[in-house]
């Protein structure tokens, strides 16, 4: 592929013409870096960071993207948190135990208040543990919390929690965001908004009362979709920053709660603005229209470095770029097949011409922190005699037609691209599409695709989580299953996984699912990313945890 640059450039240039979901183009590179609402604050207490995607949803149970989580993780607290070796520590909750095998009891923190005043307590932490588990609330995060089995309050600051089985990775799944804790008041007034949008003829109280007696309660088509809709404007957590303003699909604005139960944060406000273009985004960190900027793609590497006012921050993710088929969709529902493309996609090319050598080859989905890792994987490389020989063997060897779906991250862009060309090598012909952030989200969940380039992070840390959710049969769309997998022998692999307490045990079953994986190769595992992110000179204490989420409590601006 000695000609690829060339011809990305000339296919970059089709698809944009022809992308339903276009970028801004470089001509308003200075309209942009002008500033506008949310950079007046540059050069004070005031930070303000540009991001490539909006949020999605300000709902800790709404969403399952890190643009949201960013925003959400100063608002939220959960009951336990991850340090920098992954290693589980107290958050809401200050100690734990373990009761019995399904049984584990939290002693909770005291004089902690949310930012409308009530109280963190009990109760809240078995309505926000009710609410995600609730089936009419289809919360897209409700695997991460299916297994508990009930919420006992024990006295204001003591709640039992109790799974149908043994599950080991709980601490850790208590420290996503998914388990960050909502005010009850605000969720009760969600719910009533919910029931009243949907023409229930019952209160919020009914509901949970309901909910109460008989495990479930029986509710319109339209309640699950406005679920959440006043928690968007009203986020309520009790974290070091409480929710100023959203402004949707521009900007939203934090700012400093006083009342914070610990150390209160150094900045006044923290402005997340919406600048889809990369270069845009540059020329904000730049003229100093904005602080921080995310998603600096590999090639601009040198161009933040080299500026006098700014430096690039650096951070490995426990995350996974990769390609997913829809294994639903004929021929993708053929393993070889997917084989065949797997082997005609060249990794390495990607990672160097792409990524510019930027993170590490994966071997498997899971990155080499994560518990769960298998260093002996073995997974499909770059073969492209053996991708005609099964294209053969499938019965295609005249090939056929697909679409590559993907989201208006240049790098994503560039890599469907990339197997626009590579593919025609065994008689594929790829049709590009691209997709504004949410959109793409929205397609992908309803199986609107035959292929798709996306990535996921393990927050917790546990193979659990890197696993389950994108392979396990009950998770196909929103949660993370956008390939559709469905196997039997996957599902009792994963479920296994996750019900076993013995360490070595877990290994080893987690050793034997990666390996059936890539026999089926329900997705192309590209690379573990590392997170780029262009910073001024004069933010001081910023950091990206290796979950890719902005550290901003400690971060001050030297003026």
């Amino acid at each position: 592929m000695k000609n690829f640059r060339l011809l990305l450039m000339f296919a970059m240039i089709s698809v944009l013409t022809l992308a339903l979901a276009a970028c801004a183009d470089d001509s308003n590179v200075d309209e942009a870096a002008s500033g506008g609402d949310g950079a007046e604050g540059a050069g004070s207490g005031d930070l303000v960071i540009s991001e490539m995607s909006d949020i999605v949803s300000l709902d800790p149970h709404g969403s399952n993207d890190v643009p949201s989580s960013n925003v959400r993780s100063n608002i939220y607290e959960t009951l336990t948190t991850l340090d920098e070796n992954m290693e589980v520590q107290p958050g809401l909750a200050t100690e734990w135990e373990e009761v019995d095998e399904n049984t584990w009891r939290f002693t909770l923190a005291e004089g902690v208040t949310f930012h409308d005043g009530s109280e963190f307590n009990a109760e809240v932490v078995k309505a926000n543990l009710d609410r995600i588990v609730d089936p009419n609330v289809a919360s897209p995060r409700m695997f991460l919390y299916e297994m508990v089995e009930n919420v006992e309050v024990i006295d204001d600051h003591t709640v039992e929690i109790t799974t149908e089985y043994p599950f080991a990775p709980l601490l850790a799944h208590l420290s996503h965001d998914a388990g960050g804790m909502i005010s009850e008041e605000v969720i009760n007034a969600d719910l009533q908004a919910a029931l009243d949008a949907a023409g229930e003829d019952m209160t919020a109280e009914e509901y949970v009362a309901q909910r109460e007696e008989s495990g479930e309660v029986e509710v319109g088509d339209g309640f699950a979709n406005e679920v959440g809709n006043y928690i968007a404007d009203n986020a309520v957590g009790t974290g070091f920053f409480a929710l100023q303003s959203r402004d949707a699909g521009s900007q939203v604005v934090l700012e400093r709660y006083e009342d914070y139960h610990g150390d209160p944060a150094e900045l006044n406000t923290v402005t997340f603005k919406v600048v889809p273009e990369t270069g845009a985004r540059l020329a904000e960190l730049e003229s100093g229209s904005s602080h921080i900027v995310g998603k600096t793609e590999t090639n601009n590497v040198d161009r933040v470095d080299s500026h006098p006012e700014t430096y690039l921050n650096q951070q490995p993710l426990l995350s996974l770029s990769y390609v997913g088929f829809n294994t639903e969709k004929e021929p993708l529902n053929d393993p070889l097949v997917r084989q065949a493309i797997s082997y005609a996609t060249d990794r390495e090319a990607i990672i160097e011409g792409i990524y510019n050598g930027v993170g590490a080859p994966a071997r498997g989905p899971l990155a080499p922190d994560v518990f769960g890792y298998d260093e002996n994987a073995e997974g499909i490389e770059y073969d492209l005699d053996r991708a005609k020989e099964l294209m053969a063997e499938a019965g295609h060897e005249d090939g056929f037609s697909l679409e590559i779906l993907t989201n208006d991250s240049p790098e994503r862009v560039d890599t469907a691209i990339f197997l626009q060309e590579a593919l025609q090598e065994i008689n594929i012909d790829v049709d590009v599409q691209q997709r504004e952030w949410g959109a793409y989200l929205e397609e992908t969940a309803a199986g609107e695709h035959d292929m798709y380039v996306l990535g996921w992070s393990t927050v917790t840390g546990d193979a659990d989580y890197g696993l389950y959710s994108l392979f396990h049969s009950s998770m196909h769309g929103d949660p993370g299953n956008r390939s559709f997998l469905s196997d039997d022998q996957v599902d009792e692999l994963l479920e296994a996984g996750r019900q076993e307490t013995d360490p070595d045990e877990r290994l080893a079953i987690y050793s034997e699912l990666q390996t059936l994986l890539a026999e089926l190769e329900p997705q192309i595992n590209i690379h573990h990313q590392d997170e780029l992110t262009g910073v001024r000179n004069e933010v001081e204490n910023f950091e990206v945890d290796a979950l890719g989420i902005y550290q901003l409590h400690d971060v001050t601006i030297n003026q």
